[in-house]
């Protein structure tokens, strides 16, 4: 619920006009301060009101269970301050006894509903969606790199923009782009392992000697960032914009640039707590003059792509099926529009598959027996990238490694890309038939319920891709990796509101890692991070390693 910022000014301006007129003498600088005292003295009271009266005594979600503990005003903020997104939840879901629903207090004691359970997670996400929207806030944030596409549109915007959009991501269009995948992957191969050749032969590394001269360290993520950045350029908007042989290239630097978690960032986010949006995004720091940079140009460079392609259909010429050309197609889109939908599509379709990548390869140098039977599947399977037969790698290809897409499933639901999505109440509404006042903040943890012991067994904290792989010809509950619900698997999300790039998603991150995992070794740099409790993970919309994911890659020969 915000601050009633205009109802604290109307008061303070009535205040101050009766002032006046009862005390005409009074000069101006006796009526503003009548109007600041006014105006401070509700805030006050209001303060008062949300940070103690309100969440201690009147909320109606008081008596949810929710965590021990929390400061007097701060609830648990501290708590989640001090771990990365997602992992707090995952703990209170473990140890705190619920029917579906956990209340907790972020700072100043503003009330979170976490939803745990599978019907409570049907409700938000699928029977009373749209009583649950992204709060302004979040709207207004993402929105000045992102647009307003299709992940910020609520109600019947929403509805519209996903049944136009919904063609250029079915299935039966994205198994056509499987080939371009497995394209990019082959080409940033290619360039990967002269780079790390060449690093090795100017710095040999510490590794077993007969590995030296072809093992370097790599940054997974800056590597996966330029290759997946390249990939929605080319299946996405038809233009390879060239990040893998040109990692400083325009839009790679400047996705780098507003990505990179910040301190600034998250002080800007915490003012959010008591100063309107327009302020915060208004402030002269240099935070909000890189994303009005970034937004600049990467609008630019979606309007020019819009224009081309709208060049072609007036030629008659447009035959590309990528997204931005089916979508020109429907002429369901003007062109602000349309900007909007691709720098939805450029950021959150290369960060987030980026993030698997850079968590995949982790997690392959944490059990390198898994890594092994990949790589072993992938070679049996798949052409060399480097084959020059000119055959295509295709959806029947990928679809009949059971292993490939079993591991790749259990990277996104060990480490979700996104750990935490937040809903607010925008009417009064209920969850288990528990009332759920307009405005209450809702939260979605993937980081929580992919963990969840009553969905997932006794070893959902267990890295374990084999819980995805058939048993026999007759294992239907392989396809849910053993869970109990539909719903326990929450990377993607459900309903009306789930990922529309879901098949796209999974498609590039399966080639990818095939292409790599043929090639490549790939080994801990820093034996410490074996213990993923060391890897610092900053606040950000994906939960990347703060300091990269630094690895030893070794060109294997024989692919």
């Amino acid at each position: 619920m915000g601050i009633p910022w205009r109802w604290f000014s109307a008061i303070s301006l009535v205040s101050s006009y009766l002032t006046v007129h009862l005390q005409p003498e009074w000069t101006v600088p006796r009526v503003a301060g009548t109007f600041f005292a006014a105006y401070l003295f509700q805030a006050f009271l209001y303060g008062v009101w949300r940070v103690i009266l309100y969440p201690k005594v009147f909320s109606p979600l008081r008596g949810l269970p929710e965590p021990a503990g929390g400061s007097l005003l701060m609830g648990h903020f501290k708590e989640i301050r001090a771990k990365p997104t997602g992992v707090p939840m995952r703990e209170w879901v473990a140890t705190i006894p619920n029917d579906g629903l956990i209340r907790y207090l972020g700072p100043f004691n503003q009330e979170r509903l976490l939803i745990t359970g599978s019907k409570a997670l049907a409700e938000v996400l699928v029977t009373r969606n749209y009583d649950f929207q992204k709060p302004g806030s979040i709207r207004f944030g993402l929105s000045r790199l992102l647009g307003v596409g299709i992940l910020l549109a609520e109600g019947e915007e929403h509805k519209f923009q996903r049944k136009n959009l919904m063609p250029a991501f079915a299935f039966r269009h994205v198994k056509d782009l499987y080939s371009q995948f497995w394209q990019k992957g082959c080409e940033v191969v290619q360039v990967m392992t002269d780079s790390i050749i060449a690093d090795a032969q100017n710095a040999p590394s510490a590794q077993d000697p007969e590995k030296a001269n072809k093992t370097a360290v790599i940054d997974v993520g800056a590597w996966a960032s330029r290759v997946t950045l390249d990939i929605i350029g080319l299946s996405g908007l038809g233009k390879d914009f060239g990040a893998i042989q040109n990692p400083d290239n325009e839009l790679s630097q400047t996705y780098r640039s507003v990505f990179k978690p910040s301190k600034q960032a998250q002080r800007l986010a915490f003012l959010g707590l008591f100063l309107p949006d327009w302020v915060i995004g208004r402030l002269p720091v240099k935070r909000n003059n890189d994303i009005n940079a970034a937004a600049q140009t990467i609008r630019s460079v979606c309007r020019k792509l819009i224009r081309e392609k709208k060049e072609k259909l007036d030629r008659k010429e447009l035959t590309d099926r990528d997204i931005l050309s089916v979508a020109l197609e429907s002429g369901a889109f003007s062109e602000e529009n349309l900007v909007d939908q691709l720098m939805t599509f450029l950021a959150a379709g290369h960060e987030t598959t980026a993030t698997s990548m850079t968590w995949a390869v982790y997690m392959l140098c944490r059990y390198p027996e898994v890594q092994a039977r990949l790589r072993a599947e992938v070679r049996e399977k798949l052409p060399p990238v480097d084959d020059g037969s000119g055959r295509e790698v295709t959806s029947v290809d990928i679809d009949r490694m059971p292993y490939l897409n079993a591991v790749c499933s259990e990277v996104l639901r060990y480490y979700a890309p996104v750990p935490m999505t937040l809903r607010e109440a925008a009417v009064d509404t209920t969850i288990l038939g528990q009332r759920v006042p307009k405005g209450t903040a809702v939260m979605l943890s993937p980081w929580a319920t992919n963990f969840d012991r009553t969905l997932w067994g006794a070893d959902a904290h267990e890295f374990d891709p084999d819980r995805w792989v058939p048993k026999g010809p007759d294992d239907r509950r392989a396809a849910s990796g053993g869970a109990s619900s539909n719903y326990a698997f929450l990377t993607f999300l459900h309903g009306p509101r789930s990922c529309i790039g879901l098949a796209f998603a999974r498609a590039e991150f399966a080639c990818l890692l095939a292409s790599w995992v043929g090639r490549f070794e790939f080994a801990i740099r820093d034996k410490d991070d074996l213990d993923e409790r060391n890897i610092l993970i900053k606040g950000g919309i994906t939960a990347r390693p703060h300091r990269g994911m630094h690895v030893y890659a070794t060109v294997v020969d024989g692919w």
